[in-house]
């Protein structure tokens, strides 16, 4: 799922871009040998990366305050609603249904889920931290996923499932977008991230790109 390039190979194809960092002084930044950020391709992965940013912190900012989409108005966290119990509670399929019921509605998941939207949202629509969105933004929608079961034809009561897929659903779309995202560096252009990979310590820890 990640972008990868090679610009080891022996054939007489080359990207322009590559050839241009392979006579990049060897005094320059690190930083500024990555892809140009003015170019079509980087315009895509930062659309890509807004777009799917947006979702997570709308999630948030709906399920925080009850804004009449996905969460009815007084419905919110901060009239008392809980963010997990209606999705968790609701599980009917699955290796994971009795788990996710005795997880519904507990502190612990709605400050762990509701934490995890806004940081993933922040992270992609500010461009950093875009691996460490990646693997936590992976982990959730893996979870979710699993609680929706696309695979199984019926729920656990014999009543049709209604899947359209047995393995792809929106779930996995939105985790592929976060490690392509994270793996094409998308965060230099409409974001932060050449003023992140400055950071003394995110330079001294590459996992925090």
């Amino acid at each position: 799922m990640a972008v990868h390039e090679h610009p080891h190979r022996s054939s007489g194809f080359h990207l322009a871009s590559l050839r241009r960092n392979r006579t990049a002084p060897a005094s320059e930044p690190a930083v500024s040998a990555r892809t140009d950020t003015h170019t079509p391709r980087a315009y895509a992965f930062a659309s890509l990366r807004l777009l799917t940013g947006f979702v997570f912190l709308w999630a948030f900012l709906d399920k925080t305050f009850g804004l009449g989409y996905a969460t009815p108005s007084g419905k919110g966290w901060i009239d008392g609603g809980s963010p997990t119990k209606g999705f968790l509670g609701s599980v009917a399929v699955g290796p994971m249904e009795s788990t996710f019921h005795s997880w519904a509605g507990d502190p612990w998941a709605n400050w762990l889920f509701m934490l995890g939207l806004l940081g993933i949202g922040l992270a992609l629509i500010a461009g950093v931290a875009l691996r460490i969105a990646a693997v936590a933004g992976t982990a959730m929608m893996a979870l979710m996923w699993i609680a929706e079961w696309p695979p199984a034809k019926h729920l656990s009561d014999g009543s049709a499932s209604m899947s359209t897929n047995p393995f792809v659903d929106y779930h996995l779309i939105y985790a592929v977008a976060l490690i392509v995202v994270a793996a094409a560096a998308a965060d230099d252009t409409l974001g932060a991230g050449r003023l992140w990979a400055r950071l003394p310590i995110v330079r001294d820890h590459s996992w925090l790109r």
